[in-house]
């Protein structure tokens, strides 16, 4: 009977040794709304720089990865109600963010600039700003630095999306956009951005954008590890590249 329940204990373990290992698969979230960070094509997919550089962390880490969007305004809460187990979103790194999720190190770094109609008396001073209508997309670093530095300059108009902000200049419902300075870059490319500039400097040129992990989560570290390879063996470079002819490391 000892000799029977070994072999079959026996041909049990080599079943098991001769399947394959089963894969980690990771979620990760994004809003799928901001190109050309993240945005759902034509055909449905989720592409974009982001998704890039996700994708390319996955490959180093050696894991499988899938796709999961989210409104903007609830991205962070649907990461702590575990939506989805890390968040590459173009994400500010800030202080109120960091007391509900981690950030890992950043992966590009982002400037605040203005937008407004080329033909427009636009130069970003007190003076010459009061009484126009601003917009920025809501719970971003450029609508918060709208209220805390224009609130008693400028009406200040906050929306759900990026789109929805241009598609209000454009209609002359507002004067002008303050957003990233990338996003804007890609939209001025476009035949809806044609007749619109930039206006003046950015008005704030540090703003680190990271990786978005819950709070303690050992992911972090490994994510961490994973942009440094991406980034010394030319991988992020060639992502940069596909989108920006500038880099923005």
């Amino acid at each position: 009977m000892k000799s029977f329940k070994q072999a079959v204990l026996a041909g049990a373990v080599a079943v098991f040794m001769s399947l394959p290992a089963m894969a980690e698969t990771l979620r990760i979230g994004t809003e799928g709304a901001y190109p050309p960070f993240n945005l759902v094509d034509s055909d449905g997919e989720v592409v974009g720089f982001d998704i890039d550089i996700a994708k390319a962390l996955c490959a180093e880490m050696e894991v499988e990865c899938t796709i999961v969007t989210s409104d903007w305004d609830g991205i962070i809460p649907a990461l702590n109600t575990n939506r989805f187990d890390f968040l590459v979103a173009s994400m500010s790194i800030t202080d109120e963010r960091k007391q509900a999720v981690d950030f890992t190190d950043p992966y590009y770094t982002n400037k605040l600039q203005f937008v407004a109609p080329k033909s427009a008396d636009f130069e970003v001073d007190a003076e010459s700003l009061k009484g126009k209508t601003i917009g920025a997309q809501r719970a971003t670093i450029a609508g918060q630095w709208l209220e805390d530095n224009m609130a008693d300059v400028v009406r200040i108009r906050l929306y759900d999306t990026q789109e929805n902000a241009y598609l209000d200049m454009s209609a002359g419902r507002i004067d002008g956009v303050l957003a990233d300075n990338f996003v804007q870059y890609e939209w001025l490319q476009s035949d809806a951005g044609a007749n619109f500039e930039f206006k003046g400097e950015p008005v704030f040129d540090d703003d680190k954008i990271g990786i978005a992990v819950r709070k303690d989560d050992p992911l972090r570290e490994r994510l961490n590890e994973a942009l440094a390879a991406i980034v010394e063996d030319g991988t992020y470079e060639e992502i940069n590249a596909k989108y920006f002819p500038f880099s923005i490391y």
